[in-house]
């Protein structure tokens, strides 16, 4: 019985209708930017595994430092106890978060780093005495994650539709004057995914438009939550995303590139001031919030390799070279769509009378660049390409070859 065929009886996938899907890819191994699967087909990895593998599969690097990690300690309770990884990684981080960042509160995947921060600031609020504090402020067409907190920030969709009666009201804007408007009455936060919508439709804003949304927290004086589980760890072609405004926010969550693609982690990093309004002699203003997995001693030992590669090796010179190669090869795209390019993540939004993620062009255009060997996801009629930094220029030419040749096929 074939691995696919064992999948099929006992397995459900994410984002998939296991009803009409095709079947899955059967992955034996990786290594760089390549799949390789267990009927012998090589594919490359161009969406990175979903956006997480940043240096490569199976990088020997990583690697060691994984192996290293496990012969030491698999894992320990995080609350109460302390280990070396997790004291190290936050020191690491510290020193190149944007300046004014001062605490690193662990969790274990993107959706949880964004939930923490907006518990956080709610609490840091209520223990400030402002309890009345509630309300959040996100952007149009945001996602930040599957869980309850995170799916009420994210802009109402397929995503979120049927779980309409679990969330909350936020409130919604699309520019800094309708944010100014709404900032008038006192809010919670304002969070926001800097320069880069992701699953929104990898939505590109200005660096102005990032610095403006601070000036106006600071005017008001609110909280900025900074949403860079996608951004975070050179994929805008900086080291953060908020460094292309200049920016420091005052929580900030990390994921997905945390770990180079290897193990689940979050990061919730905030300011001093936020942590000092937990510090009390009254237990109810302790912040109550940890998984199992907080600070898990393997996850923060690959984080560290990770962050050595960036030290050690021309990595964001990398994906400034990629860049420059998205930004040709995709130029003349525009004749088929709406281009955006920003560090190493390249898209176009097709024309559809169906806009949005349930255009049924997403997943046909899926089909065709499979059999070509290219492993895509088009969020509906956007198509994006985010490879690991590792791809050689031959390998991106060759990826643009396809994207040119399947995108004008299929516009004919």
């Amino acid at each position: 019985m074939s691995l696919v065929d064992r999948d099929r009886v006992v397995l459900w996938h994410p984002y998939t209708q296991m009803l009409t899907a095709p079947a899955p890819l059967p992955i034996a191994r990786a290594e760089g930017a390549w799949l390789y699967t267990e009927d012998g087909r090589k594919i490359l990895d161009g969406i990175s595994s979903w956006w997480v593998n940043i240096h490569g599969h199976s990088h020997p690097k990583l690697n060691a430092a994984l192996a290293a990690q496990a012969r030491e300690m698999e894992h320990v309770v995080f609350a109460g106890c302390t280990h070396r990884p997790a004291v190290e990684l936050a020191e690491r981080l510290i020193e190149i978060l944007p300046k004014g960042l001062a605490r690193v509160f662990y969790s274990d995947n993107g959706s949880t780093a964004v939930e923490v921060a907006l518990k956080m600031a709610i609490q840091y609020w209520r223990n400030r005495g402002q309890p009345e504090r509630t309300k959040f402020i996100t952007l149009r067409n945001a996602y930040h994650g599957d869980t309850v907190g995170a799916m009420s920030a994210s802009e109402d969709s397929v995503f979120t539709r049927a779980f309409e009666p679990m969330l909350f009201p936020v409130e919604r804007v699309a520019s800094l004057e309708e944010l100014e408007t709404s900032l008038r009455e006192p809010v919670t936060a304002v969070l926001i995914e800097p320069m880069l919508q992701g699953a929104g439709g990898m939505i590109v804003w200005p660096a102005e438009f990032v610095a403006g949304v601070r000036r106006l927290c600071d005017k008001y004086k609110t909280l900025l939550i900074a949403d860079e589980v996608l951004t975070g760890f050179g994929r805008t072609g900086k080291m953060f995303a908020c460094e292309h405004a200049g920016i420091t926010p005052d929580i900030i969550c990390l994921s997905k590139g945390l770990t180079a693609g290897y193990l689940p982690l979050g990061v919730t990093a905030t300011t001093g001031e936020i942590y000092d309004a937990f510090l009390s002699d009254d237990r109810a203003k302790t912040f109550f919030h940890g998984h199992s997995y907080t600070a898990n001693p393997l996850a923060c030992a690959v984080a560290l390799a990770s962050l050595d590669l960036f030290r050690d090796e021309a990595v964001l010179s990398n994906v400034s070279r990629l860049e420059k190669q998205l930004r040709a090869g995709f130029e003349p795209l525009r004749a088929l769509g709406d281009v955006r390019v920003i560090g190493g993540v390249a898209a176009v939004e097709l024309v559809s009378g169906k806009p949005g993620y349930l255009d049924g062009i997403g997943p046909r255009l899926a089909a065709t660049f499979l059999e070509r060997g290219l492993l895509l996801r088009p969020l509906g009629n956007v198509v994006y390409f985010m490879p690991p930094y590792c791809i050689m220029e031959s390998e991106t030419a060759w990826v643009l070859d396809q994207i040119t040749e399947v995108l004008r096929a299929a516009s004919r």
